[in-house]
């Protein structure tokens, strides 16, 4: 086994926590269980990798099974990584039964036409979700197993989740890659990034729900109360308001849990509208402006505001919307002007 397969597995049992390795292991089907009982899953996690590199080296290994160890730890523990939102398009309406081998045989001859030394792996999971690792080279250079491209498909939906290396440069390849072999005829990113890649899928396929805003706060009426009800009056007002506030703030976010998403950006660009008299705006130029939310979990933090009394119910749709305008490559326009947006997990 060369020297860089064995270091490369040594890397990744390393990464895996001890209690999990075993389990990882028995998933990637390498190793026999025979051998797997000659290890003692209780030491340090050092000399486990050792034993594994070794029960490999009597295996032959080679860095196409390194790599599936590489897939199965990445598909368990996707958070790890950085994951951005494409969509693919065609023209028309027109759908084509997805032949798995096909698309692999058009992915690789389209990514090695632009660039030989590249290592390209795939794997099928159940929910017809194709995981592709992309580890890149240069025309003079091996891939680098440190630096890997990950590619989620879905064979049925236009969605590509990509969670691209660090020369981005390869980006382009990578994109002309799945168009050609998908059979599509672009592809755009949504703007639409994070650390949960389940989150964005859930959005993406609109497997979560939000209701939207029709409605809008009432304010109180003023009622003249005799002094002695006073009290009473104020807590049963208090009691309706809270009831009041978790009945919209049920309405506008639902009963569910929200996508775990840390961050959203937005860009305003607004035309203002002004007396010609007064000659306050000599050009016509927008108003631009930029406003960042940050929170460990933002949605739920947004649907905390109003119980805590933090905001008035319901809040701005500007803030309940942001899964909705996701989907639509966060981008709309408005009555009064130009609005886009996106996330990202620091």
């Amino acid at each position: 086994m060369d020297e860089t397969v064995a270091e490369y597995i040594r890397r990744t049992v390393l990464k895996i926590p001890r209690d999990e390795i075993k389990t990882m292991l028995q998933k990637w089907g390498f190793l026999s269980e025979t051998q797997l009982q000659t290890i003692n899953f209780h030491q340090i996690k050092e000399n486990i990798s050792q034993d594994v590199v070794q029960l490999c080296e009597e295996n032959s290994a080679d860095i196409k099974q390194a790599a599936v160890l590489d897939i199965i730890y990445n598909h368990i523990y996707p958070n790890k990584r950085v994951w951005s939102v494409y969509q693919m398009n065609k023209t028309g309406e027109e759908t084509e039964f997805f032949d798995l081998t096909d698309f692999k045989k058009k992915f690789k001859r389209r990514l090695r036409s632009a660039l030989k030394n590249v290592t390209i792996n795939f794997r099928e999971y159940e929910d017809n979700a194709v995981w592709i690792r992309i580890a890149w080279g240069t025309p003079y250079t091996k891939p680098n197993q440190y630096k890997t491209s990950y590619v989620v498909y879905h064979s049925q939906t236009p969605y590509v989740f990509i969670s691209a290396s660090v020369l981005k440069s390869n980006l382009p390849l990578l994109c002309q890659a799945l168009v050609v072999a998908s059979s599509y005829h672009d592809i755009r990113e949504m703007e639409l990034r994070s650390h949960s890649l389940n989150s964005l899928k859930d959005i993406v396929f609109k497997r979560y729900s939000q209701n939207f805003q029709t409605y809008y706060p009432r304010p109180l009426q003023e009622r003249n109360v005799a002094p002695e009800n006073a009290d009473l009056r104020i807590i049963q007002e208090n009691r309706s308001e809270k009831e009041r506030i978790q009945r919209v703030n049920r309405e506008v976010f639902g009963d569910g849990p929200q996508p775990k998403l840390e961050f959203a950006q937005y860009k305003l660009e607004t035309m203002f509208k002004s007396d010609p008299k007064m000659d306050v705006l000599d050009k016509k130029e927008p108003f631009r402006c930029l406003v960042k939310f940050s929170s460990p979990h933002l949605l739920e933090s947004l649907k905390s505001l109003a119980p805590a009394g933090m905001a008035d119910a319901p809040l701005s749709p500007l803030l309940t919307c942001i899964p909705q305008k996701a989907r639509n490559y966060f981008k709309i326009r408005e009555k009064k002007g130009f609005f886009s947006g996106s996330f990202v997990s620091p």
